[in-house]
């Protein structure tokens, strides 16, 4: 039973009208982050799920339209395709990004800061780069084909002018490895970070060998970090749209056949159906890693001891050496791309010119898409803070109605599991429905007018990336301990000052990266905007698939080049604004 704190010097009856309105409050704020997500995740999801029963004609066919797609064999093969693909980038990316996190973690190398940071660098572009940039070094014109690079590749044992067929599965897979490697990486870090010290003290004292202190120790304990990392890099591989539309060739996977099925044949209702295929997966793997990671957390019982590495001459040399081969790979990456996008005329006129980045002459928007995406991804960040943080404050810090504050959660969850063309499809049924009829009365659309419009691409980022930085805002409010509102209670303050004094400002930290987070995700996202842009409005990534389309390669690099170039210029941003508020609030912490 709740119970209401009374203050000094405050009548019985006004405490209590304070409480009560307070509570009514804290209902309006929970009902309104439940009327945000039903409205912007449900509804739009539900919309996209009934269309995959109808024909063309709108006529309801129920399962017909799956029916077609596993009798099809040129539609049901790019389901095994998606699979291949993903599975084989989870079998490259993982033991990749694991080797780079265990040598991070558990050796006492040089230079670990520029290490953590070449990692994250492929982040900065969308996978349209990642792509083109293969194109560069491995197509049929391609620096490594051409043997450009003859001496390196014989080097390591390549002969000169290597051809590895980049065009269709090979292609898709090397992309998504290098875009799925640093939330690998990521991941790994931390479950390596959080090992127990005292288990490998044990292992020592018992005489176990390296090798089986490693199978017996180490790997149990990140067997969540690991599992957590393979479904992540299992769904970004499978749900991807940009690397398979550029290096994919005629190796057709999930989506883009959604693609195919909606711009090329404009079947919005096979596509739908395809949609909800390349979901069901996707769903399943988010569930599956959800139930993991839930079991993590009732498995911690101890505070750990944090594991510091003894100097070992043999194992720091071998891991510097990893970890400077997997950076001069990213490195190399980087400077192709750069150096593609100035050449004059690939590969027969070498000059360096800068004509590619006039985008006037080529189509796809020119500078104002790449305006206007450094708009969205503004507006994206900034709501996307508001939305996030205030539904994780709401979920988590309050304790009235909890039935409705759980219902919450999981619609916080579901984006997580929606891939962005589904996200997009969804939002055209939905947004460019004029109502509904219920019961035989008209219920009008309020939200046509979004469609088209700035408006419904900011809508798609904030939902899309919601997830993540919902659970950022979870873990950090987490961290405060729940007196801070029973003090609140105690002195009948009203939990709003609470937040702006204590909350907001403890919080800053993780609200700035939120913020950065939207930002890098909405400037470098095709498969969330593909569908919901409008010719009036281009952005720099659908810019990029479109001069790709038309043969500009080479302004579609540079364009790719202006985008991790503003990602880098916004993460320089933010670690400088984050390293002022940890110093302040270091010294904040001596006084």
């Amino acid at each position: 039973m709740e119970t209401v704190a009374i203050s000094p010097g405050r009548g019985i009856r006004e405490t209590v009208n304070s409480v009560l309105a307070e509570r009514w409050v804290k209902g309006v704020c929970i009902g309104l982050v439940g009327v945000w997500l039903f409205v912007l995740v449900a509804l739009p999801l539900w919309t996209l799920l009934s269309k995959s029963l109808y024909d063309r004609q709108e006529h309801f066919v129920g399962l017909a339209n799956f029916i077609r797609f596993f009798s099809e064999p040129v539609l049901f093969s790019s389901l095994g395709h998606s699979l291949f693909v993903s599975l084989t980038t989870v079998a490259f990316a993982l033991p990749l990004g694991f080797a780079y996190a265990y040598c991070l973690s558990r050796t006492r190398i040089p230079g670990k800061k520029v290490f953590r940071a070449l990692a994250m660098s492929p982040l900065f572009a969308p996978t349209l780069m990642h792509g083109l940039v293969l194109i560069y070094l491995f197509g049929k014109k391609g620096l490594v084909t051409k043997g450009f690079f003859g001496t390196l590749t014989a080097f390591f044992g390549f002969p000169v002018g290597w051809d590895i067929g980049l065009y269709g599965a090979t292609g898709i897979i090397i992309a998504e490895a290098l875009y799925a490697f640093p939330p690998v990486f990521l991941i790994l870090s931390v479950a390596l970070s959080m090992s127990d010290a005292r288990l490998y003290e044990a292992a020592e004292a018992l005489g176990a060998s390296r090798l089986r202190t490693f199978l017996t120790v180490t790997l149990p304990g990140v067997k969540f970090g690991l599992v957590s990392a393979f479904f992540v890099c299992f769904i970004s591989s499978f749900t991807d749209f940009g690397a398979p539309k550029v290096v994919g060739g005629n190796y057709n996977v999930l989506a883009t056949d959604i693609y195919k099925q909606v711009i090329g044949q404009q079947n919005f209702f096979m596509g739908a159906t395809v949609s909800v295929i390349l979901l069901i997966p996707t769903a399943l793997a988010f569930l599956a890693n959800h139930i993991i990671q839930r079991r993590q957390t009732s498995a911690v019982e101890a505070k750990a001891v944090p594991y510091a590495p003894e100097p070992n001459k043999l194992r720091d040399t071998v891991s510097f050496l990893y970890c400077a081969f997997i950076s001069c790979l990213f490195l190399t990456y980087l400077a192709t791309g750069v150096y593609a996008s100035l050449v004059d005329v690939w590969p027969y006129k070498l000059g360096l010119s800068l004509r590619h980045y006039d985008f006037g002459a080529m189509g796809g928007g020119g500078y104002d898409s790449f305006w206007n995406s450094l708009r969205m991804a503004l507006y994206t960040a900034v709501f996307g803070c508001m939305t996030a943080f205030f539904s994780a404050y709401v979920l988590e810090k309050f304790r009235e109605f909890p039935k409705m504050r759980q219902i919450c959660s999981q619609l916080s969850l579901l984006p997580m599991a929606l891939p962005g063309l589904v996200i997009g499809l969804a939002y055209i049924f939905f947004f460019n429905k004029p109502g509904w009829d219920v019961a035989g009365l008209f219920i009008p659309n309020p939200l046509t007018s979004l469609y088209g419009t700035m408006a419904i691409l900011v809508l798609s980022n904030l939902i899309y990336f919601h997830t993540v930085s919902f659970l950022t805002a979870s873990t950090a409010l987490k961290q405060l301990d729940y007196q801070f509102e029973s003090v609140s209670e105690s002195l009948s303050a009203p939990f709003t000052r609470l937040f702006f004094r204590v909350t907001a400002p403890v919080c800053l930290p993780a609200i700035l990266e939120i913020g950065y987070y939207f930002f890098v995700r909405s400037m470098t996202t095709l498969s969330a905007v593909i569908f919901l842009y409008s010719a009036d409005l281009p952005i720099a990534v659908v810019a990029v698939a479109n001069m790709d389309d038309a043969g500009d390669t080479a302004p579609a690099l540079a364009m790719c080049v202006l985008i991790a170039a503003a990602n880098l210029i916004v993460r320089l941003l933010y670690g400088v604004v984050t390293s002022g508020l940890r110093k302040r609030t270091s010294a904040w912490s001596r006084r």
